[in-house]
C-alpha cells in the first residue's frame, strides 16, 4: 500500500501569486484526466458546534474573480443545518491519479433564489423529481417509501412539464480565505504551498513542510 510519487513538483514560480488562477488550472487539468471520474467532486466538512461531519458533494460553479465555490443541496439536510449553525467549512479535492490535492477553507453563504432556480431547471428531470421526493437526512422506514414518493411526484410533474424549485432546496457559495495545494513528490518530500487571504484582499503565499 506504499507507492513512490513523481518527480514533477510545485515550485513557487508555477504556483504564482494568485491561488484562484492556480486552482482553475488544476481543476481544468483534473477534468481532462481520463483517470479521474468526477474532477468536481469535493469532500465538504462542516462543524455544527458538537461534531464534525464530512460528505462528498459536487462543485457546480467556480467564480474566478472572488473564488466562490458553488454547490447545491436540500436546505433541511444535515449539512445545511450545520452550515446554518457555523458557516465555516473545509473543501477537499482529492485528485489521486495526478498525485494532487487541494484544501480550501471558506465561509459559506446562500446564493440567490434566482441562481438556484436557474441551476435547478438545468438538472435532469429525474433529479428534479428526486429533490421533491427526498427529505434529505431524515430517517425513512425503507426504500419503498422513497420510491413511492418519487412515483407520486413524477405523476404530479410528468416528464416534459415544469418542475418548480422546492422552497427547501438551493445553493451555497463558499468564499475561500485559504488554499493549500499539495503535490506528491519522491521520498515523501511533498510540495505544500498555502495561500492565505489578507485583510486587503491580497494573498500571502507560504511553503509548508511535508
Amino acid at each position: 500500500m506504499r507507492r513512490s510519487y513523481g518527480q514533477v513538483g510545485l515550485t513557487e514560480a508555477l504556483a504564482g501569486d494568485n491561488p484562484l488562477s492556480l486552482f482553475s488550472l488544476w481543476l481544468q487539468e483534473a477534468a481532462g484526466n481520463p483517470y479521474i471520474v468526477e474532477a468536481n467532486a469535493m469532500v465538504l466538512s462542516t462543524f455544527d458546534g458538537k461534531q464534525i461531519s464530512a460528505r462528498t458533494v459536487l462543485l457546480k460553479g467556480f467564480d474566478s474573480e472572488r473564488g466562490g465555490c458553488t454547490f447545491f443541496t436540500n436546505y433541511r439536510s444535515r449539512k445545511a443545518q450545520a452550515m446554518d449553525a457555523n458557516p465555516e467549512v473545509s473543501l477537499l479535492f482529492p485528485w489521486f491519479p495526478m498525485e494532487r490535492q487541494v484544501i480550501i477553507n471558506a465561509r459559506v453563504e446562500k446564493v440567490s433564489r434566482g441562481e438556484s432556480e436557474e441551476y435547478f431547471a438545468s438538472r435532469p428531470w429525474g433529479s428534479r423529481i428526486g429533490a421533491w421526493a427526498s427529505n434529505q437526512s431524515t430517517v425513512i422506514t425503507d426504500r419503498s417509501d422513497l420510491e413511492e414518493k418519487w412515483r407520486v411526484t413524477s405523476e404530479k410533474y410528468p416528464e416534459g412539464s415544469n418542475v418548480p424549485l422546492p422552497d427547501n432546496w438551493g445553493g451555497y457559495c463558499a468564499i475561500p480565505h485559504s488554499f493549500e495545494f499539495w503535490q506528491g513528490r519522491y521520498s515523501r518530500l511533498h510540495d505544500r504551498i498555502r495561500f492565505a487571504r489578507m485583510s486587503d484582499g491580497s494573498w500571502l503565499r507560504q511553503r509548508l513542510a511535508p
